[in-house]
């Protein structure tokens, strides 16, 4: 429909002509013309002094010629119409044409001479908008899921003759923790490159205290002891269940763009136990599972710290009380480290 309002349009332009030329100055010879013929023996003719003027039809706007000889048409009973007004009138007024480029988009406007005007993306109103909603989804309350895992180890705070050292060994790629973790992490002071948020939610964490050798646990009439199995095991191992509580503000990084780059925090935990066993694993693969308390200490707490990369957070928990009661065991904290998704 648009070619065919073009076709009719620039046949209204060159009737024009005729007809001023007419009133003016007698018949035109012309040198070029294009004859446009329709199914309904309907013909439109276009004269031009030469071929530069059938391409100049491009410099008017035809839309605005067809809408204002559809106006006059129906305002004519029958017969031929035409449209007298100086074809200046019908130019075309303005072209926008938009660039988009990577730091915004460039306008730039045509109407008698061009003129550029450049609109940083910042500044426009949909920019601004999508801005901040991702900023707001960003910043959000919205609670995730996680889990972490890692590596336990030992770090004995004061001597006890009873336990000697090595008698309660590790190992160090057997002794294995992992949590599951439900957590929000609001937002306390917000900006573009960097925000302070506050990481809070529950956690239920399994630690794996496998001992080196044939060494077991075994809880005694006042105290735990470490005795060796005399015979050989595949493994042996110390599990604690506990339901822990972690808060830790963090300073969170984004780029340009908005996107998270990383993150750093220091904060502290509370763990309380909810079940402990010990788990051994013969040279033949029977198994023999035995729960107790083992004399440990029901609450545990400590500091923590993340260091994240994107969507990685690398953590690293420290137990400041001990892991057994008072006189019931070797003095010892518990350190973890790990990564969490």
């Amino acid at each position: 429909m648009n070619r065919l309002f073009t076709i009719i349009a620039g046949i209204t332009v060159l009737l024009l002509t005729i007809v001023t030329s007419g009133a003016n100055a007698g018949p035109v010879s012309p040198t070029d013309s294009l004859v446009i013929r329709f199914a309904n023996r309907t013909r439109l003719v276009i004269y031009a002094p030469d071929k530069a003027g059938i391409q100049a039809l491009s410099n008017y706007d035809l839309n605005k010629i067809v809408r204002e000889m559809g106006m006059k048409l129906d305002s004519v009973p029958g017969g031929q119409t035409a449209i007298s007004q100086d074809g200046e009138r019908f130019l075309k007024d303005t072209v926008l044409v938009v660039t988009k480029k990577k730091d915004g988009f460039t306008i730039v406007i045509n109407s008698k001479g061009d003129t550029v005007k450049t609109k940083p993306a910042s500044q426009d109103s949909s920019n601004r908008a999508y801005a901040q909603a991702k900023r707001r989804r960003r910043d959000g309350n919205s609670f995730d899921y996680g889990l972490s895992i890692g590596l336990d180890n030992f770090i004995q705070q004061s001597a006890n003759p009873t336990y000697p050292e090595g008698s309660y060994n590790l190992r160090p790629l057997g002794s294995r923790y992992i949590a599951l973790s439900i957590g929000a992490m609001p937002t306390i002071i917000g900006g573009k490159h960097a925000s302070l948020k506050l990481y809070y939610g529950v956690e239920v964490a399994w630690n794996n205290f496998m001992f080196e050798g044939n060494k077991m646990v075994e809880k005694g009439a006042t105290a735990v002891a470490f005795p060796d199995a005399g015979r050989d095991l595949q493994k042996s191992k110390l599990t604690v269940c506990t339901i822990g509580i972690p808060v830790v503000p963090r300073v969170v990084f984004y780029n340009d763009d908005g996107r998270k780059v990383g993150h750093i925090g220091i904060g502290g935990y509370a763990n309380y136990r909810l079940d402990s066993y010990r788990k051994i694993k013969e040279a033949d693969g029977s198994k023999d599972r035995r729960h107790s308390d083992y004399y440990l200490n029901d609450l545990r707490y400590g500091v923590m710290t993340h260091i994240g990369i994107q969507s990685l957070n690398f953590f690293v928990k420290y137990d400041l009380n001990p892991l057994f009661q008072p006189d019931k065991g070797p003095d010892v904290r518990t350190i973890t480290f790990g990564i969490g998704f």
